[in-house]
């Protein structure tokens, strides 16, 4: 039977993983038992995929990123290079932890930088952006752009991608926003 998705010869994909149409898995990576990856995702060289996460269509996980029980990732999401999941909120090497991991949630369309690291227990906004290095320790609004150790709000971005102005809109695609309690809406 012909695959409609493409792992490199030197992963491994364990048993009972779903994998979606168009996604590719590129050299030395795992992908782990219970593990949901939707369509159209690709995932760089040296990735790690836990047990049970679930993955959304169109994800792009460049290199180096262990994605960890606990963590769910929406559609259209971007994980940069190295950027870092955590999944225990007071790891000890001599204790277990039962499968008992913080849950995190990284919505739609946000993208995390190179060497970011998403502290579990919190959740990404949709269309948030995460600086390169950023330590994310608090939610994060839809839209929101974070910076710095720990990640503090240093403005609002587009779906696209751009800083907003201001006024909530963006020199680049035109799109207009308005502020929510949890972060910002297009107005259409």
């Amino acid at each position: 039977m012909e695959k409609d998705f493409f792992v490199h010869e030197s992963s491994y994909v364990d048993d009972n993983v779903t994998i979606g149409k168009g996604t590719k898995i590129w050299h030395f990576c795992h992908v782990q038992k219970g593990a949901n990856l939707g369509e159209n995702c690709s995932l760089g060289q040296n990735v790690n995929v836990a047990n049970n996460v679930k993955i959304g269509n169109g994800v792009r996980i460049q290199n180096n990123v262990s994605v960890y029980e606990g963590v769910e990732i929406e559609d259209n999401v971007f994980c940069g290079p190295s950027c870092v999941f955590t999944n225990v909120t007071t790891p000890r090497s001599h204790y277990s932890v039962h499968g008992d991991y913080a849950k995190t949630l990284v919505k739609w369309g946000a993208s995390l930088g190179a060497n970011s690291t998403i502290v579990c227990g919190h959740n990404v906004g949709r269309c948030a952006l995460i600086a390169a290095g950023a330590v994310v320790t608090k939610d994060v609004k839809d839209h929101a752009l974070m910076a710095g150790v720990p990640a503090k709000q240093i403005g609002w971005v587009c779906e696209c991608g751009e800083r907003l102005s201001k006024e909530f809109t963006c020199s680049s695609c035109s799109k207009k926003y308005k502020e929510t309690e949890t972060g910002l809406i297009e107005i259409k």
